[in-house]
């Protein structure tokens, strides 16, 4: 999945209290998040939305447009966000994805279930999918380090030549991998 592009797809999300068509055309020239999780009015996902959702203003201030999605109607996922204190502070788009076409072409569809696996994907703006992760079903994700993973492919996007080693932030050192560094990390 890494360095490939998003396919095509369409689809209806709730977002700022109405209902709204999303496209794979959307999303060219802007990064993306695509946050996949199994089910809303769930245990684990409400706590892994809201804490994205503490991150949606930092994320557009990178440029980023986030998309939750999991396999239920955009009418759940507004009944949720009317719902539920935590959900309603959503902002981004919640994609209803109920015959689970974007959960597959993503690769985070469990089969048999129709529920989406936890994944991640951070696209660049010309639609390729730089970072994915996906986690089992009781461990939750951290917004603050997908924050830094968007900062991250942002800054070797921007830097050519120039990696990111482990635990970077912006402004700490990179590296540009040569001859010369073989060996001496």
């Amino acid at each position: 999945m890494i360095n490939t592009e998003i396919k095509p797809f369409k689809a209806t999300a709730f977002k700022d209290g109405e209902f709204i068509e999303v496209s794979s055309d959307d999303i060219k020239g802007k990064w993306s998040i695509f946050f996949f999780y199994p089910a809303d009015f769930t245990f684990v996902c409400p706590t892994e939305l809201g804490d994205l959702a503490d991150k949606y203003a930092q994320l557009q201030e990178l440029g980023v447009e986030v998309f939750s999605v999991s396999t239920d109607t955009h009418f759940t996922h507004k009944a949720w966000h009317s719902s539920s204190d935590t959900i309603n502070k959503i902002k981004y788009a919640m994609i209803g994805d109920p015959n689970g076409d974007i959960t597959r072409n993503f690769g985070v569809m469990r089969e048999g279930q129709g529920l989406a696996d936890r994944g991640t994907f951070i696209v660049d703006p010309d639609g390729i999918i730089q970072v994915m992760e996906i986690t089992a079903e009781g461990i939750g994700r951290n917004a603050d380090e997908l924050v830094r993973k968007v900062q991250a492919a942002q800054y070797v996007a921007e830097h050519d030549g120039e990696v990111c080693p482990a635990a970077w932030k912006p402004g700490s050192e990179t590296l540009r991998p040569s001859l010369d560094l073989v060996g001496k990390i």
